[in-house]
């Protein structure tokens, strides 16, 4: 195993076993690729796993965003640094045989930047993680302005003199 690359899933004959498991395949495609065609890449990840056997549950369609840091990855010879990319993953089920199929052909699908494939838990499996709406709702940010506080200000003032006048009430 070169430096760059990680294990499929936990090591030795755990991969061999014809037992089912679930996995997910999380992805980041080339920023290269053509929006119009990243849900073709999409279907061609999909059609990589069910034809090697594997059986979809979920899945979260890729969508472009900012990467936390640059990555390098070469191509024909030359490093090549990308700031975006499409992310999306999908959850699947498999044998430890199938899984070493699948991730055979993702390493050489070329519109894809990276990925992991991990084992999930049943917690994991039970409740997925949606990046992309998590994502959307972080950047719902509001902006206060000098008007916006001296009016939220007043309202607070308000609100207390009201408390008082019926702590006073109720002291009577």
């Amino acid at each position: 195993m070169s430096e760059t690359q990680m294990p499929v899933t936990e090591a030795g004959e755990a991969v061999l076993e014809n037992e089912t498991n679930s996995y997910e395949l999380a992805f980041h495609i080339l920023p290269t690729v053509a929006e119009g065609e990243v849900p073709g890449v999409f279907e061609k990840i999909k059609a990589l796993i069910t034809h090697d056997g594997g059986t979809l549950f979920d899945e979260e369609a890729p969508q472009r965003f900012e990467l936390a840091y640059e990555i390098v990855k070469s191509f024909e010879g030359k490093n090549r640094t990308y700031a975006t990319a499409y992310f999306g993953w999908v959850r699947f089920k498999a044998s430890g045989e199938q899984v070493l199929k699948i991730t055979e052909e993702i390493e050489h699908t070329s519109e894809i930047l990276r990925h992991i494939l991990i084992k999930l838990s049943r917690v994991e499996e039970a409740h997925p993680f949606r990046f992309h709406e998590s994502i959307e709702s972080f950047k719902m940010v509001t902006t206060i302005d000098e008007d916006t506080l001296e009016a939220d200000a007043e309202v607070e003032a308000v609100e207390e003199e009201k408390k008082e006048e019926e702590v006073v009430a109720e002291a009577k």
